[in-house]
């Protein structure tokens, strides 16, 4: 079975790494699909998400030779149109908390209401409960240390782009 993984990767981190390796143990086929969020502006350009993403994914030994994993940009749209467009029958998303749940079980009952394409939530690893890209943004540029909370090409672009 193909499924989607989606976000904005901006940055990868971590947490969707663990993610990713943990569904390609589970699925066939698993699109790391980098969506454009409208009510955000990008940290890094879009190629250099999916660049990261890949340097992550090749940094982590479980996805390092994992051949179902792909990385795919979603131009735009609807989820539930691009998940039907590349077949995949199933979304994946990591839940950190309770907010996580409370926040992502609308839209995943919205997905199933408009094409019946199931939500399957996955607990994250509480190591990375408090990461998210926000966040990882926000600590490292105030100058705090987010080493091993997002891949070693990250934090390298993320110094670059800090100056």
């Amino acid at each position: 079975m193909k499924v989607v993984l989606p976000g904005s990767y901006d940055p990868v981190t971590v947490g969707h790494i663990d993610i990713a390796a943990r569904a390609s143990a589970l699925f066939d086929e698993v699109v790391v699909a980098v969506v454009h969020n409208p009510s955000k502006t990008g940290n890094f350009p879009l190629a250099q998400r999916i660049a990261l993403i890949t340097a992550g994914l090749e940094e982590d030994a479980r996805t390092a030779a994992a051949e179902n994993i792909v990385i795919d940009d979603v131009p735009g749209g609807l989820l539930v149109d691009y998940c039907r467009d590349i077949g995949a029958r199933a979304v994946i998303k990591g839940l950190r908390s309770g907010t996580d749940f409370a926040y992502e079980l609308p839209m995943a009952l919205m997905n199933r209401h408009l094409t019946e394409l199931e939500t399957i939530f996955v607990p994250g690893d509480p190591r990375f409960e408090h990461v998210s890209s926000s966040l990882i943004r926000e600590v490292h540029a105030l100058g705090g240390d987010v080493s091993g909370l997002v891949p070693a090409a990250v934090l390298e672009a993320m110094d670059a782009k800090r100056g």
